[in-house]
């Protein structure tokens, strides 16, 4: 299971801090976003309590250097999720949890609009990465406490079988009653109860039987969390996401804070090949609701109702690079787009403002820092770090008032006059 809990701890310290004391340099890292309209709900709710703060934020540690392949990778990566906040009206906001990309929507909202957002978004961007098939499970922590309640856990209990429950994804269900009961001291009769739940999977038909059930139907909580996870699945096939959300009764998200609907995006398949080792990397993005989050950094516990999601980009960045390495695939490390080259000594010159001008131009372009660099070198760098033309100015080039304009994939070449040169480039990088 994919923990995102400290860290969205951290997050919203950091933006509580930002709102509760004067403004401090931005701190380093990953990018959070939320609404706009978040961030003004926040700002007017939290205005008549401002107070010295005193959290401390901390940088999180198990850094790593990054090659400019891995680089590439992982900038395509963050793009992508960026992308797809900003389309969803995400405004950036510095923290130092640099492992992951959070959006979060808070303020008093209509029930599961926004939670249905959220799932949304987790959508378009496993989509958008194309890691293969997934699943997001969703499930409701009223339902769970219910749950536990009507099948006989102890309430001091709760988080212990809870969390024993969210290895179901990983071991078996007869591994996981041997846990509750043989070292967690739950009665085997309650077990077996509870295993009669969290062994059910589906879509708003499960809710609409878990409704009817006479034993679950005694709990208000878990009504409570059934009546809005129906309203959920009605907003998710309006988006038409429903096909990717399943009710999964063994969801448990063990950590303390969430309050309402909780969901985890687990992959189906792997991108490997048939017969080579299987990558699965388990869930790569979380979240859900925790109301009272914000009220627990507050000095007067004022409260903020919240939902948001958590995209495992370290681990999504993981399953990429395996899969490059299986498939052999390489990476473009540099945007260049052209390449400025000579076939003769003493035309550094003449590159030099051949370069400038499709500097000039808005022309991503790179030329050797040699006086006389061989051509064939040249054309041997262009094709190993994937940059599609090369301009070659040369004697007979010069004298002739054209510029010879090579395509590097299939290495055919067309002279241009010079005058053209520019506007032929462009035409042909906006075709390609």
């Amino acid at each position: 299971m994919l923990q995102f809990g400290p860290l969205r701890r951290r997050a919203w310290v950091a933006l509580l801090s930002q709102l509760l004391r004067p403004p401090r340099p931005a701190c380093t890292g990953a990018v959070r976003c939320h609404s706009q309209v978040a961030e003004a709900v926040l700002t007017s709710q939290l205005k008549p309590h401002q107070e010295k703060s005193n959290f401390i934020i901390k940088t999180p540690k198990g850094t790593r250097d990054l090659s400019p392949q891995q680089m590439v990778v992982r900038e395509k990566i963050l793009d992508m999720v960026v992308s797809c906040f900003r389309r969803h009206g995400g405004k950036r906001l510095d923290t130092p949890a640099f492992e992951l990309k959070d959006f979060d929507i808070a303020g008093q909202f209509d029930p599961m609009i926004p939670d249905a957002e959220c799932l949304k978004i987790m959508c378009e961007i496993l989509s958008g990465l194309q890691l293969g098939n997934f699943l997001i499970k969703v499930n409701d922590r009223r339902i769970v406490d219910g749950m536990f309640a009507v099948c006989g856990v102890p309430e001091n209990k709760f988080r212990a079988i809870c969390s024993s429950m969210d290895k179901l994804d990983k071991i078996s269900w007869k591994e996981v009653r041997h846990e509750m009961v043989a070292k967690k001291g739950l009665a085997s009769e309650v077990a077996d109860r509870i295993g009669d739940y969290i062994q059910c999977h589906g879509g708003v038909s499960l809710v609409e039987q878990l409704f009817q059930d006479s034993r679950l139907s005694q709990s208000k909580q878990a009504l409570e969390g059934l009546g809005d996870l129906k309203l959920l699945f009605e907003y998710v096939t309006l988006f038409g996401i429903a096909e990717k959300i399943s009710f999964d009764l063994s969801l448990a998200r063990g950590l303390d804070y969430y309050t309402g609907v909780i969901y985890e995006a687990v992959l189906l398949e792997t991108p490997a090949q048939a017969g080579e080792k299987s990558l699965s990397m388990g869930s790569v993005a979380a979240g859900g609701r925790y109301d009272g989050l914000v009220g627990m950094f507050n000095p007067k516990g004022h409260k903020v109702p919240c939902v948001g999601l958590s995209i495992g980009v370290e681990r999504i960045f993981a399953i990429v690079e395996q899969r490059m390495k299986a498939f052999g695939e390489t990476v473009r490390t540099t945007e260049t787009q052209v390449f400025v080259a000579t076939p003769q000594k003493n035309f550094l010159q003449e590159r030099l403002k051949l370069i400038a001008e499709l500097w000039d131009a808005g022309i991503k372009a790179e030329l050797l820092y040699k006086n006389n660099p061989k051509l064939l070198t040249q054309l041997h760098y262009c094709e190993s770090m994937g940059i599609p033309l090369v301009v070659i100015i040369g004697e007979q080039e010069l004298k002739e008032g054209v510029i010879k304009l090579r395509l590097v994939a299939s290495r055919e070449e067309v002279a241009i006059k010079r005058e053209n040169l520019v506007a032929e480039i462009q035409k042909r990088l906006s075709e390609s």
